[in-house]
């Protein structure tokens, strides 16, 4: 057995102490789902942060940005670092305030049950393709660290972030993200302190840079309409996505909220300038790469001792968890609080944190069936992307900001904005599907507002006449 098998193996058994440690202090499902809405502003920032900042956030797009420059990384660090600003500036205060156990509370709130439960079958697929392309990353890296086959691996995998994440929910996830959130960013300082250390002249090579290599803009010939998309995914699509929304619900109060939000935005934005720059200077390190994603890897095999380098295997192992723990709760949160709970009134506290842990169980379970039979991380990734947030972001908006708009019109929405996602991406091979889809959301839901005008069809927030 490989040493870094051996450090893998103690990294992710504390964690699975953390869960036994944090399961004592679970007595509601509020306790489990949402951390007893307790989380202070250090662990409400690194959760947020480990939330997005993922394997791809080092690997993906440092290799983007080896190809095509810091354009290539638009929406990775740039895209998603503001994201979480956003966040924290528009949606965390008014999302806190409406006191939610799920982003699919929301829709009961604002639109009807009928929504709500449509909005979790829109939801719950594209979260659990991601969980599962996480579980095979994670089986990847065991294997690369082992002699195991890669079938095992993933099974180990699997069982390692179903264990932590059934033991101690939300708050168990939250402390491991702290641990997973500040061993990634040692990793990551440790190798550029190393890089600047250790490449000879360091300045001459930043200056081989071609000036166009460092600029956002993207290469001319894009359309304005792909230069919009680039940037329409993360700001509009990620902004509502359940993961982020679960974090900074779960926080103790709106200002904690809104701050570890533009925190872990800063944060995103700052560490996310580590691989981008050696993607930058990457091309001219190790030029010629034949999959550009494998600079970040190969750089810190070229510069880091063996110790530092299983640490830097570590926190890239850290990135992944980080993500398959929150998809897998998630996941359960929805199905169980508003498919199962929110049909059983009355049901007990002990009952409600049950279903959540069968739930977690189930997804982590039929995740690890799809990693098994997946042909690759990026078809799962490219699966899970198919399921559009166009939609969800508009009902969102409009149910926070705004009266206008009932069950018809967000109900339309959401079938629209699934329906010419999945065409123009998979049928018309378009480039801006995400952006038509946004369109034809907007279209949607105003057609709706006006058809329930026509036919007096009103729908009053729940939230404001409780």
């Amino acid at each position: 057995m490989s040493y870094m098998l051996v450090g893998i193996l103690i990294y992710v058994g504390l964690q699975l102490l953390v869960g036994v440690w944090v399961s004592r202090f679970i007595k509601t499902e509020i306790d489990y789902l949402l951390a007893g809405r307790k989380l202070g502003y250090w662990l409400g920032t690194f959760t947020i942060f480990a939330t997005w900042f993922g394997a791809e956030s080092v690997i993906g797009a440092s290799g983007a940005i080896y190809d095509g420059g810091l354009a290539g990384g638009s929406a990775d660090p740039f895209g998603f670092g503001l994201c979480l600003i956003g966040m924290g500036l528009v949606f965390a205060v008014p999302l806190w305030k409406r006191k939610l156990t799920t982003l699919a509370d929301l829709f009961r709130q604002r639109y009807s049950p009928g929504i709500e439960r449509l909005a979790v079958l829109m939801m719950v697929p594209g979260t659990l393709m991601w969980a599962s392309a996480q579980i095979l990353a994670f089986g990847q890296v065991l294997t690369a660290s082992s002699e195991l086959e890669l079938e095992i691996a993933i099974t180990i995998a699997a069982a390692i972030v179903i264990a932590y994440t059934v033991l101690g929910g939300l708050l168990a996830v939250a402390w491991t993200d702290l641990i997973q959130g500040v061993v990634l960013i040692f990793g990551l300082v440790a190798l550029l302190v190393l890089l600047i250390l250790n490449v000879p002249d360091l300045s001459a090579v930043w200056s081989q840079v071609d000036p166009q290599r460092l600029s956002l803009r993207q290469p001319d010939g894009t359309s304005w309409l792909d230069r919009i998309d680039i940037w329409a995914i993360p700001l509009c699509g990620s902004v509502v996505a359940h993961e982020l929304v679960a974090r900074v619900i779960a926080t103790r109060s709106p200002e904690v909220a809104r701050r570890a939000s533009v925190t872990a935005g800063s944060m995103y934005l700052g560490f996310g300038m580590i691989p981008a720059f050696i993607g930058i200077i990457g091309l001219h390190l190790m030029p010629g790469l034949e999959d550009s994603e494998q600079i970040v890897p190969l750089i810190a095999q070229e510069y880091m001792p063996t110790l530092l380098y299983i640490i830097f295997a570590g926190a890239l192992v850290s990135a992944i968890l980080s993500t398959v723990d929150s998809t897998l709760l998630v996941a359960s949160s929805l199905v169980s609080h508003n498919l199962i709970v929110n049909q059983n009134p009355g049901m007990a506290e002990k009952q409600k944190i049950g279903w959540a842990r069968i739930m977690v169980v189930a997804f982590g379970i039929t995740a690890w069936f799809v990693a098994t039979n997946a042909e690759g991380v990026y078809d799962l990734v490219v699966d899970a992307a198919a399921f559009g947030t166009a939609g969800l972001f508009t009902i969102v908006v409009f149910g926070l900001f705004s009266k206008k708009g009932g069950p018809l019109a967000a109900g339309l929405t959401l079938v629209t904005a699934m329906a010419v996602w999945l065409s123009a991406t998979y049928i018309f091979e378009l480039s801006w599907a995400f952006l038509l889809s946004l369109i034809c959301a907007l279209t949607a839901f105003g057609t709706g507002v006006l058809a329930e005008k026509q036919f007096g069809l009103t729908q009053p927030d729940q939230a404001s006449s409780q």
